[in-house]
């Protein structure tokens, strides 16, 4: 007979140290980056389909965006210098060396990109840098999520499986609410299919998630994170909802129900995030998990014995 596995914390105190990222710059990152790599694939969309105006728009937006998710990570680091010394190696197997390197290669094509558009200059350059950045892009958008997941923080690694794909959705609908509060009525429909999209599968990646993540995923429903992460579901349905029904009639919906998507994809990103901090500084999210593997792996023994 195996004793039943017992696991406590020192004192009950945590057992692992909690990141010391800060919310307004972290999730702030990781907000605007999705948006700026979501909203250089719309973008390349819209360039090739004609919709000049809403090209345009969404080329400066994913512009100002990396710029300032740029910003958000540099100020959080405390020295830009720091950012630069992540370039002196590229390492495949680190989210944040693949990150860098994805950041200082997008935020130059975007910058060419918005700067052909504005002025007019130089069209195939511009066109090259457009394409290049929706290259980029999907990976700009998602990998914030490899990079969180990559962490001992119990609410993200054991979401492995599904924060790259919710960080995704999440972009998408940011970027499909920025293309409804910037674009004409005439040329949103693209992004009104976009936001149900995004809508759709940010609902059912969250699900997926809370049902297979057990004790953990008492941080997505509780605390300032489970607030949050409310408020990121009805906004983002509202808006979906309103940019189908209305937003391809009515300028003035259109704009709320992009307001809408660009907040519930905000409200995502910071409810994830506190998420993740709720769940490092209680031990019974770390030792609660341990002892369950633990009994999984005796009941197998004892199976595999008799």
């Amino acid at each position: 007979m195996v004793p039943r596995a017992e696991f406590e914390s020192y004192y009950g105190r945590p057992v692992i140290k909690a990141p010391a990222w800060a919310a307004r710059d972290i999730a702030g990152y990781f907000f605007l980056g999705g948006l700026a790599g979501a909203g250089s694939v719309l973008a390349a969309g819209a360039h090739l389909t004609g919709r000049t105006t809403t090209a345009t728009a969404m080329k400066v937006s994913s512009l100002a965006a990396v710029s300032l998710s740029a910003a958000a990570l540099i100020n959080d680091l405390g020295r830009p210098d720091r950012f630069a010394n992540m370039l002196r190696v590229f390492k495949p197997t680190s989210p944040m060396s693949v990150g860098s390197w994805l950041l200082s290669l997008y935020g130059p094509a975007t910058g060419a990109a918005a700067a052909g558009a504005v002025t007019g200059r130089l069209p195939r350059v511009g066109a090259a840098a457009t394409g290049a950045a929706a290259l980029l892009g999907p990976a700009v958008a998602a990998y914030t999520g490899v990079l969180a997941a990559d962490t001992a923080v119990p609410a993200w690694h054991d979401a492995h499986r599904e924060l790259p794909h919710l960080f995704a959705a999440s972009a998408t609908a940011a970027a499909a609410g920025m293309a409804l509060v910037v674009g004409p009525t005439s040329e949103n429909t693209p992004a009104r299919w976009a936001g149900g999209l995004a809508a759709l599968a940010e609902t059912a990646v969250t699900e997926a998630a809370e049902r297979r993540l057990g004790l953990v995923a008492e941080t997505y429903r509780e605390g300032r994170a489970g607030v949050l992460l409310r408020t990121a579901r009805t906004l983002t349905v509202a808006g979906a909802l309103g940019g189908a029904v209305l937003g391809g009639r009515c300028r003035a919906a259109a704009a709320l129900s992009g307001l809408a998507l660009l907040t519930g994809s905000a409200c995502t990103r910071f409810g994830v995030f506190a998420a993740g901090i709720a769940s490092a500084e209680d031990p019974k999210y770390t030792v609660v998990p341990q002892r369950e593997q633990v009994e999984q792996r005796q009941q197998g023994a004892g199976a595999g014995g008799a």
